[in-house]
């Protein structure tokens, strides 16, 4: 903070005879914000054997110059020759011929108040020459470290130093509420060989509000630009950048760090509760507090680790200017929006999900962003972020503009982006939006009105070589983080390596899987039989990439409905059929994804101003949902059969996949190739009756003899339904006991609660043996070996 002082003597003459006359054209520049290099003016310069200081405060009433260290001269008045705000003196040195002038400080008397401070104009070059090599060659993998506002000391002297590259524009200040927002106070130098703005202010720290007031190639200056990289932001409407805090983050998630590559590896179960941070908090009164890191971290984390998901996904928290948008519109790629707090709450959440052994992963957005006058759009008065023709650089579903994805120093920005959050934030994966979007130059546009390839094709090779950038840099530079592509074609190689052609992606959302099986599910069970193959086509293509199956927001907006909204029936058959179509999502090979209130039945599609419908958990079937999805979870983490070998042919076999006719599913899922040699927990036999017919005496080989258990059933009465089992009394009495720790299987309660089966001697779907089963209605039945 700068210090209040008695105002020193100011003189207007004395000495002025000596000093030399600064030239029309540059006292009229800076008088007029247009100066393109104000160092060459301002601050100190050689004369002779002494050095003359000029500062330009405008609205000062004197200014005096006290050399350091203090000596009984005091502080020297500087003459004004402007009456906007120009004065100079001389500063004496004690050795003639030095090459470095002697330090003082500036002693400024405003209308309403004192000040002693440094001259932002006395520091030599900030950025160093490897900085600003790698900067030019768009490869500086530290570039938040380097670009945007950082508090530190130079020279001894606390402040912030400002960095942007703007390589077009004529004129950069920095303005914030330390300087009135002139932009006349701190013009920037400009470094030219990379087009990038510099000035090191003294005194600033944590919290300041500031912008960048930018003059064009043709003189017109841009409405305020808030920081691309700022670290810090106000909260929205408001739209300034803030400068972070350089204080470290004290992390104790070690011991997750050094596991987590195992933690969403392919042979790893991986299932994942995607988040809203705005909307998931229940209201608390009348009129509940805003959300913040800390509540929801506080509530969230030991939620989402009862329900056993392994991971939390939250949609973009990068800074925002339209709520609406629900972070997919971001303007400030590495600042956490202000919405719910500073940084290091963010931080303080992301530490405790660690501790309590969950992994975050965060949507992030290369794709787009918004026009918005304060951001990336014309930021130096030309195309610098977006590509300049309308064909390449406008969104037209989205109404916002593309990346220049073939300039490099876009690229840096972005992958620069990408591993700030891995580094910076510990986050443990980063779900890449639009992807598509980006690999078709032709994307949602008519003919005419996109540009091809220098091949003439539809292919975004820029695009393309981004992404396996993208991929290789964040493998190598945040070991153990992983990549999802929300990738909506039929492209091929997202998840394959970049050494072999494809994109490195580690996983790919399975979007037709999703389509084909939510289009089944809303029909009504009389039809199914005729639209089988929207069930089965996924295993087609299940292993040609490593998927995730998405049941994610974009199901449950825009008058979708809810999950529970569209299954057909009655209230009791829609949360019956939501049970069997998550019991088979959740035994299907891929990992799982499901946005927050699905995992309850909410009833209403999502509304991002509204926080989810928890009283409906006040309803048994709602709270059988629930209940089902934990079980699942826990299932599906206790059983390596449903996700070793989730990404190989060898981990399924259908058994029964044509029986359209009654609507029923049967196949095994695999923990090991060798399924000879498969232990009880390396098989397990899944069953789906998609009607509301129960189905006696149903024949199904398996291919181990003895005594199978029933480990999961959603026609539990626990979960809601009727009852009907293979036999035990944990369907009878709704005991929950049935996903425990007792028992050979290690998922299984107490022996009087489970039911159990003898194979058969009857030669069943190529396999000596089988069970003769009863299907529940509309359920789900998975089964493993005893041993």
């Amino acid at each position: 903070m700068n210090r209040a002082l008695p105002s020193p003597p100011h003189a207007e003459s004395q000495g002025s005879e000596r000093i030399p006359p600064t030239s029309a054209d540059d006292l009229h520049a800076l008088i007029d914000a247009r100066h393109p290099d104000p160092f060459s003016v301002l601050g100190p310069h050689r004369d002779g054997a002494d050095w003359i200081v000029r500062v330009f405060l405008p609205g000062a009433l004197g200014v005096g110059l006290e050399p350091l260290p203090s000596s009984n001269d005091g502080v020297l008045p500087m003459h004004r020759i402007h009456a906007d705000g120009l004065f100079v003196a001389y500063l004496r040195t004690a050795a003639s011929g030095t090459d470095r002038h002697p330090p003082y400080r500036l002693h400024i008397d405003w209308p309403q108040a004192r000040q002693i401070t440094v001259d932002p104009y006395a520091f030599d070059l900030l950025l160093g020459e490897l900085d600003l090599h790698l900067l030019r060659e768009g490869r500086h993998w530290r570039i938040g470290d380097c670009l945007g506002a950082h508090a530190m000391s130079v020279d001894a002297v606390s402040g912030v130093r400002f960095a942007v590259w703007a390589p077009n524009a004529s004129r950069v200040s920095v303005v914030g509420d330390f300087n009135g927002w002139d932009g006349r106070r701190h013009p920037m130098r400009l470094r030219h060989d990379a087009g990038v703005w510099e000035l090191f202010v003294p005194h600033l720290g944590a919290n300041e509000r500031y912008k960048f007031e930018v003059r064009t190639a043709h003189g017109t200056v841009l409405p305020l630009k808030a920081d691309p990289l700022a670290r810090m932001t106000e909260a929205p409407p408001a739209s300034a950048s803030r400068v972070a805090s350089a204080s470290p983050f004290v992390w104790h998630d070690n011991a997750w760090l050094a596991e987590r590559v195992h933690r969403a590896a392919v042979n790893a179960p991986v299932s994942i509760y995607e988040v809203h941070a705005g909307s998931w908090l229940p209201a608390c009164g009348d009129d509940p507090p805003p959300p913040d890191w800390d509540s929801l971290a506080s509530r969230l984390i030991p939620y989402v680790r009862d329900m056993g998901f392994t991971h939390i996904e939250f949609l973009p928290v990068t800074e925002h200017p339209f709520a609406g948008s629900w972070g997919y519109q971001p303007l400030s790629l590495y600042a956490p929006t202000a919405r719910f707090g500073d940084p290091a709450g963010l931080a303080r959440l992301i530490d405790a999900a660690h501790v309590a052994g969950l992994g975050v992963i965060l949507d992030w957005v290369p794709a787009h962003f918004p026009s918005d006058v304060h951001g990336l759009a014309h930021f130096d008065g030309t195309a610098l972020y977006e590509h300049a023709d309308p064909r390449e650089g406008f969104h037209q579903d989205w109404k916002t503009s593309v990346y220049n994805l073939g300039r490099r120093e876009v690229v840096n920005f972005l992958i620069g982006s990408a591993l700030d959050w891995l580094r910076r934030f510990h986050v443990d994966g980063l779900r890449v939006d639009a992807v598509a979007s980006m690999l078709y130059r032709d994307y949602s546009r008519k003919p005419g009105e996109w540009v091809p390839n220098r091949y003439g094709g539809r292919e975004n090779l820029e695009a393309v070589a981004f992404l396996q950038m993208l991929s290789e840099r964040v493998a190598q530079e945040a070991p153990g983080a992983a990549l999802f592509a929300e990738e909506s074609t039929a492209w091929p190689g997202v998840s394959a390596p970049v050494a072999s052609g494809g994109l490195g992606f580690d996983y790919k959302w399975n979007m037709g899987w999703m389509n084909d099986t939510l289009r089944y599910m809303g029909r009504d069970p009389v039809y199914r039989r005729h639209h089988h193959d929207d069930l089965t086509f996924g295993l087609v293509y299940a292993f040609s990439e490593r998927f995730v199956l998405p049941l994610s927001h974009d199901e449950v907006v825009h008058g979708k409905g809810s999950l529970i909204g569209r299954m057909p029936g009655d209230a009791w058959q829609k949360h019956a059929n939501l049970r069997a179509y998550l019991g088979f999502m959740w035994t299907h090979p891929g990992k799982k994804l499901l946005f927050m209130g699905g995992e309850f039945a909410q009833q209403a599609e999502w509304n991002h101003d509204a926080p989810l419908a928890w009283q409906q958990l006040d309803d048994p079937a709602c709270r059988g949902v629930q209940r089902w999805v934990r079980d699942l979870n826990r299932c599906y983490r206790a059983l390596p059969a449903l996700y070793r070998l989730d990404a190989e042919e060898a981990g399924f076999t259908w058994v029964i996949g044509n029986d359209r006719d009654n609507s029923v599913l049967a196949y095994l899922r695999f923990g090991t190739p060798a399924h000879a040699d498969a232990s009880p927990q390396d098989v397990c036999l899944v069953v789906v009756n998609f009607t509301p017919i129960p189905r006696h005496d149903y024949r199904v080989g398996v291919p181990v003899a003895g005594r199978w258990r029933e480990v999961l059933n959603s026609d539990l009465r626990c979960y809601g339904g009727s009852g009907v089992t293979n036999g035990g009394q944990h369907g009878q009495q709704g005991h929950r006991g049935h996903i425990g720790t007792s028992g050979t299987s290690g998922i299984s309660g107490t022996s009087d609660t489970i039911a159990t089966i003898e194979t058969q001697g009857v030669p069943s779907h190529g396999r000596p043996v089988s069970l003769g089963l009863t299907l529940p209605p509309l359920g789900c039945l998975v089964l493993t070996p005893e041993e």
